[in-house]
């Protein structure tokens, strides 16, 4: 059977119109914003003496305040190890009953879900704040901040990570009378463990920053040292102290690289 020549069109290009159109909004949005917000951008070159000035001691650390900082770093990473240890105890069963491969009650799973949207969508910098306003300042609301984010990243990621795997042996060990408990214990779980590690390793990294910003407001560690070397201008001092988060950070970022290599040997 031949085809009659003429009756194969090329479809017609797509206009780009509606491309154009959302191009339009984008922008009258940005510029709405703008202006809503009261940039100014003359600021900046008015300003521009101020600014230069003070990038040029951010590039100039003084090494010798780092024993100072020794304190402030130390706690910094205590509190994202404390941090890190607690949120991965409390958001494994969770992860488990936020899952649809491993959660046939409907209700719980609707409820779980529904708590850990809340918990996520909250800040870590307003749960710093929050609890700053209940125990005080110190590392213990900055850690119960943290564990608040972490739960809620952890169980959101490794849930996910269970509704892909495969549920071979799930489905083997009920049909052979198992619960779902023995059954996610035995087939599920040696399944997601090695994501489980790695997105622990991804939180550890997350904590290390954000204690350091949550000390701002009085939550502990390097965070409550920078907001007083800003308070007094000492530039040198805050540069060596983003020196010491950035070191700690690329650190971690090989460590981590390295156990997912091994992971997935």
């Amino acid at each position: 059977m031949t085809t009659a020549p003429g009756s194969l069109r090329p479809a017609r290009p797509r206009t780009g119109w509606k491309a154009l159109i959302a191009v339009v909004v984008i922008a009258g949005i940005t510029v709405w914003s703008a202006f809503a917000v009261q940039v100014d951008v003359g600021a900046l070159f008015a300003n521009a003496q101020n600014a230069s000035n003070t990038f040029i001691q951010l590039f100039q650390p003084d090494y010798s305040f780092f024993p100072e900082t020794l304190p402030a770093l130390l706690q910094t990473i205590q509190m994202a190890v404390i941090a890190t240890a607690v949120s991965v105890v409390i958001a494994l069963p969770l992860s488990f009953l936020a899952s649809r491969a491993t959660n046939p009650n409907g209700p719980v799973l609707g409820v779980v879900r529904f708590v850990m949207n809340i918990v996520r969508s909250v800040p870590d910098l307003l749960y710093a704040s929050l609890f700053v306003t209940v125990v005080g300042t110190g590392a213990l609301s900055g850690i119960l901040a943290l564990v608040l984010f972490n739960v809620g990243i952890l169980v959101k990621l490794v849930s996910e990570a269970l509704d892909g795997l495969d549920r071979g042996g799930q489905e083997a060990a009920l049909a052979s009378g198992a619960t779902w408990f023995r059954a996610n214990r035995a087939a599920m779980v040696p399944e997601v463990a090695p994501t489980y590690l790695s997105q622990t390793i991804y939180v550890l990294e997350l904590n290390i920053r954000a204690s350091t910003v949550i000390g701002l407001v009085g939550a502990g560690g390097l965070g409550m040292l920078i907001d007083k070397v800003r308070t007094f201008y000492q530039y040198h001092y805050l540069s060596m102290i983003i020196l010491e988060v950035l070191v700690l950070v690329v650190l971690l970022e090989l460590l981590s690289s390295f156990a997912r290599r091994r992971l997935l040997r």
